[in-house]
């Protein structure tokens, strides 16, 4: 059983680190603006979660509310109570349109939790043109163990 599960994660790793790579688009793009959300607690599974968020895109004091779904695959046991997360957003211009953050991001991830722990998870979405970079990694509570690859669905909200 042990084996197992130490195979399943190297699998999963070994799946996610191409993922990193897509983040390096951020060096081509500009930065513009910062996406905060909130993270429900909730169970994680040995082989993922799913989680509901609630999102702000911040652009130069205009504001966009998301909502959306973080889910994780590969290694995430544990129950961790609500998430705070703050990406910097990169695209390849400044001037998107309302809802443009909208759509599906994946990348890998990795997180510890006990007592109060950190995440950081760098996602690449909107057909590789729009890059979240942490800049303010994971805060949450709980008993957690997590790695493997995230993905985020963002739903503008108007």
């Amino acid at each position: 059983m042990k084996k197992r599960l130490i195979a399943g994660l190297a699998a999963a790793l070994a799946l996610a680190a191409p993922l990193g790579a897509p983040a390096a688009n951020a060096q081509n793009a500009i930065e513009i603006g910062v996406l905060k959300c909130v993270v429900a607690g909730g169970i994680g599974f040995v082989f993922g979660s799913s989680k509901a968020l609630e999102c702000v895109f911040d652009q130069a004091g205009n504001k966009e509310r998301y909502t959306g779904k973080i889910s994780k695959f590969g290694l995430d046991i544990g129950v961790t109570g609500k998430a705070y997360i703050a990406w910097a957003v990169f695209a390849p211009r400044t001037n998107l349109n309302p809802g443009a953050l909208s759509g599906t991001y994946g990348g890998a991830t990795a997180e510890a939790t006990a007592g109060v722990g950190v995440g950081a998870n760098a996602l690449v979405g909107a057909n590789n043109s729009i890059t979240l970079q942490p800049v303010s990694v994971q805060a949450q509570s709980g008993l957690n163990v997590a790695a493997g690859i995230a993905s985020i669905r963002l739903n503008y909200n108007p």
